[in-house]
């Protein structure tokens, strides 16, 4: 595809949530009309969506389809055009991310089934990390079970990472090449990654979007041996320990069932409660935990990067956790939430302090274009 092509061609991006459902159409850059649901997506509501959405767009060419797919596996680790085979394999992942593989490939059948002459194209969470080393990517497990089911350390948020590592260079105005960065996506989901180089060295999820930091609702690691002490003599069954672990754990479970939402909890300390005040001091304290152990896949740490919906928006969050990281440098930001991308730290910090808002949709309309470019090469 030539560059005329590329900025003439509309990407529909697709990217479902747990319970939540964006769509975007993107052209050159720019994202033309947007549509957002705070609900959970089954394939009724998805063909209603998108229905929704297309038609007020009947006149435009849209070029392909652009899909966010959070786990890949072993089935999709690169963008990768969705056919029927694909589409099947993936539904035997379902249960690696039982919240968000369901949604996404109602929406991958119901916009093939609307837009059948199109590309529809899977750009993986997953892939970002696909060449992660192995000594952050084995599991500490037999190796019967690591060959048998492909056991190893996924990591996910890589359109995040994509975008924030490549909005940071930018920023620095330095090439990406040379810059060792720590990033932090704090949102519904919650990770933290190490990257080199523009390449993952290791980061906080793993097998399962399951893994590493407490989320909104999701529990983050926990210690397996407590686990299978409730899974014993009859505590939970296997679906309530999942159900409580992924809906009813994270920021939620810790204040008490008051909220998953930090901006809650922030008001809510401020008003006095316990429980949330708790819940943002453990939010806090194991975020820095994985930052400081991320960065120990560096060389140093040329900057501390937030993003995702926390790390964009709730400066009480930021400042709680880098007020921990002061023996890797980084000091708390003099400034608040900023109405672009950029710096909050003090200028002259050793370790600068950025800032990047999630723009999933533009990454994925890049991988998209990026791949079909590839193909008719």
């Amino acid at each position: 595809m030539d560059e005329q092509a590329v900025e003439s061609a509309a990407i529909l991006t697709v990217n479902a949530g747990s319970s939540s459902l964006r769509l975007d159409l993107v052209q050159g850059g720019s994202v033309l009309d947007s549509a957002h649901a705070e609900r959970a997506v089954d394939p009724g509501s998805a063909r209603e969506e998108l229905s929704a959405f297309l038609g007020g767009h009947f006149d435009r060419d849209v070029r392909a389809v652009a899909h966010r797919l959070v786990h890949g596996g072993d089935v999709v680790r690169a963008p990768a055009v969705a056919d029927d085979e694909t589409a099947e394999a993936l539904r035997g992942l379902t249960d690696l991310a039982p919240l968000h593989l369901p949604p996404a490939l109602a929406l991958l059948e119901a916009a093939r089934e609307q837009l059948p002459a199109v590309p529809h194209v899977l750009c993986p969470d997953t892939a970002f990390h696909a060449g992660l080393p192995d000594e952050a990517a084995v599991y500490a497990l037999p190796s019967e079970w690591r060959d048998r089911y492909g056991l190893r350390r996924y990591g996910f948020h890589g359109l995040s990472y994509a975008w924030a590592a490549d909005r940071a260079c930018e920023l620095l105005g330095r090439p990406l090449n040379e810059l060792d960065l720590v990033l932090a996506h704090l949102g519904g989901g919650c990770s933290v990654a190490a990257v080199s180089g523009g390449r993952s060295l290791d980061t906080s999820m793993g097998f399962t979007p399951l893994d590493g930091l407490p989320m909104s609702k999701r529990s983050g690691s926990v210690d397996p041996g407590m686990l299978m002490w409730l899974l014993g003599r009859g505590r939970l069954r296997v679906k309530e320990l999942a159900e409580g672990l992924e809906r009813r754990s994270g920021l939620l479970g810790l204040s008490g069932g008051r909220s998953g939402d930090t901006r809650e909890l922030v008001a809510a300390e401020r008003d006095g409660d316990e429980a949330a005040g708790l819940a943002l001091r453990v939010f806090a304290h194991r975020v820095g935990r994985e930052i400081a152990a991320a960065a120990t896949s560096l060389r140093r740490v040329d900057a501390l990067v937030f993003t995702g919906e926390i790390g964009w928006d709730q400066p009480e969050v930021r400042e709680a956790v880098c007020r921990r990281l002061g023996l890797l440098g980084v000091e708390p930001p003099v400034t608040g939430n900023r109405h672009d991308d950029g710096t909050v730290s003090a200028d002259g910090a050793a370790v600068p302090v950025l800032v990047v808002q999630v723009r999933e949709e533009l990454q994925l309309a890049r991988e998209c274009l990026a791949m079909l470019a590839e193909e008719e090469a």
